[in-house]
């Protein structure tokens, strides 16, 4: 699921940012920036962020406005001279002519022309950052959450759609019965032959047993019923829902493959349409 996070404290060598944003995923794909400074505690860091995020493709950025009483720079002037050289040479040899300032602004942004020497973390920055961290995380999943139950009504709202659609076969069923009945009766008249009328009963009642849908409809209503269940339960519920749509989606293939009866195939469709805008829906839900 989609969301945003954001948390400040201060340390020793200033103010520290955390920004997380998260992106839909099936699994937890968890990137994270930080200053080098903070290079002590990443494990930590990325610890507690992994054991809230969950799932997602998730990025994690960690800044910090450092004060000038504990922090430190200095210019490396053997890098800054071999950049001024390298820029020198390939401007005279394109005939590009460069100006002074411009062109030591862009030096300064090199790599490694800068350097900064600042305190290492103590154990109170350490814990002021992960905090921090989980405050981002908790706002980020207040905000999935937010979003997880407008999708869960729109999914729970689908499956009351075929719950209402799987009603509606009903009607047809008696039906379809008859018109199999007239067919194969059609068809025996026209090959006129004599046919022993308890016999042709009996076949009728073990050609009509293959078409028989009622374990089907059972099947699947009780498959939407647990759905609701387990969509109102407070317990991560993504893969599980998932794993309860494929087997709705089973039961409604097979139910199509057994309709026999145009008015039913039609419902079928429109099942499946449902279904797969469920399946679309449960891929943000965590």
């Amino acid at each position: 699921m989609t969301g945003f996070g954001r948390a400040e404290c201060a340390t020793q060598n200033g103010k520290v940012t955390v920004e997380v944003r998260s992106l839909n995923g099936k699994t937890l794909d968890f990137s994270l920036r930080c200053p080098s400074l903070f290079r002590s505690a990443e494990s930590q860091i990325r610890q507690k962020a992994t054991a809230m995020l969950v799932r997602g493709k998730t990025d994690m950025s960690i800044s910090y406005q450092n004060d000038n009483s504990s922090t430190s720079a200095t210019i490396n002037k053997t890098v800054f001279r071999n950049y001024y050289n390298q820029l020198s040479n390939i401007a005279r040899e394109v005939g590009f002519e460069l100006d002074s300032e411009p062109m030591l602004s862009t030096i300064m942004r090199m790599p490694e022309v800068l350097s900064t020497e600042s305190n290492e973390l103590n154990d109170e920055d350490t814990t002021a950052i992960l905090s921090a961290v989980e405050e981002a995380c908790l706002h980020l999943n207040s905000f999935r959450k937010q979003e997880g139950k407008v999708l869960i009504n729109d999914i729970l709202g689908r499956t009351s759609t075929i719950a209402e659609l799987l009603k509606s076969v009903e009607q047809f069923e008696g039906e379809r019965i008859e018109i199999v009945k007239a067919r194969l009766a059609d068809n025996l008249a026209k090959a006129a032959v004599n046919v022993d009328a308890n016999r042709f009963e009996a076949e009728i009642i073990y050609y009509l047993e293959k078409f028989d849908v009622t374990e089907e409809k059972v099947r699947l209503a009780q498959h939407i019923a647990y759905f609701a269940e387990v969509a109102n339960s407070d317990a991560d519920s993504g893969r599980k829902l998932g794993f309860i749509a494929q087997e709705m989606g089973r039961e409604i293939n097979t139910l199509g493959s057994k309709a026999n009866h145009s008015s039913m195939q039609r419902i079928v469709v429109e099942m499946k349409d449902e279904l797969e805008k469920i399946k679309e829906q449960l891929l943000n839900i965590l």
